[in-house]
């Protein structure tokens, strides 16, 4: 339950929960692939074996490496890559045009600000993610933005969101944090001390929000 009254701030999760690859990681992949003349290679074949890759990932910490390790998987017996080409795909998904912003988040980060409540990003994610929400003028909201290539410290970790805390000056029971993961947002924040809300835009969790429309009571 959360309780209003003693809310001051309001963190985000990213990926997933304001913004999302677009079209889609498959049909990226595809492109810059084709660009660099590997392929054509099938966009749906890339987002199963993406999804797939990044189920089963482990010890994942977000670093170039890491993510190499996750595009040859993606690749894995649709195509031969070469490390110009993921240099290439790794400085694309830097770009705004490789993503979206959902819709309903412009509307709620305005609704927070209204109420006066501070508001912020905690998200795992690598060095591209600070200039990508400038660019998609998501910064302009932020009172913090906690990345957790700079702060060395991961989702569900609890020092990733006290350092969101510490940024925004406030008791961790007077945060909430939203996101639509059930293991790095939904625990990662309890156990954090703050409150905690899921995000679920498929609609299979029947206790998690659809949208951030639903994020604050009228």
């Amino acid at each position: 339950m959360i309780d209003l009254n003693s809310l001051r701030a309001i963190t985000f999760d990213a990926a997933g929960t304001l913004l999302e690859p677009w079209p889609s990681v498959g049909a990226v992949y595809g492109r810059v692939a084709e660009e660099c003349g590997i392929g054509p290679v099938s966009v749906d074949a890339l987002n199963r074996q993406f999804a797939r890759a990044w189920k089963v990932k482990k010890n994942f910490d977000y670093s170039r490496r890491a993510w190499r390790r996750i595009v040859d998987q993606t690749f894995a017996g649709l195509a031969h890559t070469k490390p110009a080409f993921f240099d290439h795909l790794y400085d694309e998904f830097a770009l705004p045009q490789c993503w979206r912003v959902h819709d309903d988040v412009a509307p709620a980060l305005e609704r927070c600000r209204a109420r006066g409540l501070k508001l912020g990003i905690i998200s795992n994610w690598d060095e591209r993610l600070r200039s990508l929400l400038e660019r998609m003028g998501l910064a302009p909201y932020l009172d913090a933005i906690v990345i957790s290539i700079e702060v060395g410290h991961h989702k569900p970790e609890p020092k990733i969101f006290q350092r969101a805390a510490e940024l925004l000056q406030l008791s961790p029971e007077r945060i909430l944090h939203v996101g639509d993961s059930i293991d790095e947002d939904l625990r990662g924040a309890e156990v954090a001390g703050f409150q905690s809300m899921l995000l679920d835009r498929n609609g299979r969790d029947s206790s998690a929000i659809k949208s951030l429309a639903e994020l604050l009571p009228n």
